[in-house]
């Protein structure tokens, strides 16, 4: 265990290197105590969206947008566990504001007011847009419209005189394009993860390749006791349970540091749904191997994003359940499956684990070691 063992610079080194114990064990642990004082005076448990996890990630994206820099910068006199939890004390007071609104219905303008032009999060939202006009089916007009609007911030009369309408058309069409394309791809995409598994360039692959033949055993003679068919059902299920125990054994397991794939392999990588691959693992599918900015989830390029960081355990399943199939239905290729959801998400191997036990029976999916 690394409490009371490890200085606050070292503690926030490994928040910055996504050190998944560091990071339980401090970040999560911190905001844990905080949680069950805020819920006892705001009555948050119960509430949509003001879960402990939904919170904890909101302050864990805010200050890895920051890298970290508002923990490292907190007062000596105030030690780093209480700087934390009053960090953590605006964001669920911030989530509060939001939840009072009536979750669900705060409007798309209501969202752009939420942060200044100066701020990183409107650069992020910047991306955003501009990732729609590159992917949304918009002609040049559209995409013109939007980008005015919403990134330049002409009004509506300016861009009618510069284009040669009426300011009404300009409004219908920006009303359109906002209600058909723009809101349903922030609403998708709200939430953010940045899955921190480490990947290194630097390191080579080592791969092993397992050639897997007929489990073959000897089973001891069964008890007397009991029905001939009782014993037969009792042999085989223990065979089956040997033989699987054999098959996972060798089967081949993701390998620690991808950098390069095979062409009929994909990397697997916990991803978020805003499809901002920032770091870790989605930063390395970004660049390495064609993930796409602005999605989230599915098979883009060679790797396909699994989101992780909107909510518990519980969340996360459906989409491991439509990777799975999506595997299954597509044996030609093979999905080398990182350590989703164990780095900045918080959650730990035993309990992202248990998600994969239906790709055990689909050789074309690779798993970490022990999963």
């Amino acid at each position: 265990m690394y409490y009371q063992r490890l200085s606050d610079d070292e503690i926030i080194a490994g928040f910055r290197e996504g050190d998944s114990d560091i990071i339980r064990e401090y970040f999560y642990g911190y905001c844990e105590a905080g949680y069950r004082l805020f819920d006892q005076r705001y009555q948050l448990s119960g509430k949509q969206n003001l879960d402990f996890m939904s919170l904890a990630h909101q302050y864990a994206l805010y200050l890895m947008e920051h890298d970290w820099k508002p923990l490292e910068d907190h007062s000596p006199n105030v030690s780093l566990k209480t700087w934390l939890i009053n960090g953590f004390r605006y964001v669920v007071l911030d989530a509060l504001k939001w939840y009072r609104k009536e979750y669900g219905s705060i409007t798309f303008e209501d969202y752009l007011m939420s942060f200044d032009v100066t701020s990183d999060l409107r650069l992020q939202f910047n991306k955003m847009v501009e990732d729609v006009c590159d992917h949304a089916p918009l002609d040049r007009q559209e995409r013109l419209i939007i980008d005015m609007l919403l990134l330049q911030g002409f009004k509506s009369k300016e861009i009618a005189a510069q284009m040669g309408m009426t300011p009404s058309a300009i409004s219908q069409k920006y009303k359109k394009l906002k209600e058909q394309i723009i809101v349903p791809y922030f609403r998708k995409n709200f939430d953010m993860d940045l899955d921190m598994p480490e990947v290194m360039d630097e390191m080579a692959i080592l791969r092993r390749e397992t050639t897997m033949g007929e489990a073959r055993m000897s089973m001891p003679a069964p008890p007397m006791s009991g029905s001939m068919a009782d014993m037969a059902e009792s042999m085989v299920c223990e065979d089956m349970d040997f033989i699987r125990e054999e098959v996972m054994e060798q089967k081949r397991t993701t390998p620690e540091f991808i950098t390069e794939l095979q062409p009929n392999e994909i990397f697997v990588f916990g991803s978020n749904l805003k499809g901002m691959h920032g770091g870790g693992a989605a930063y390395i599918a970004y660049r390495k191997f064609g993930a796409i900015m602005g999605q989230g989830v599915g098979l883009q390029g060679q790797s396909y994003g699994i989101p992780t960081m909107q909510g518990g355990v519980d969340t996360i399943k459906p989409y491991v359940d439509e990777f799975i199939e999506f595997a299954k239905e597509n044996k030609n290729l093979t999905f080398l499956v990182t350590r989703i959801g164990c780095g900045i998400a918080g959650f730990t191997d035993d309990e992202i684990s248990p998600l994969f036990e239906k790709a055990h029976d689909a050789e074309n999916i690779v798993l970490p070691p022990g999963w």
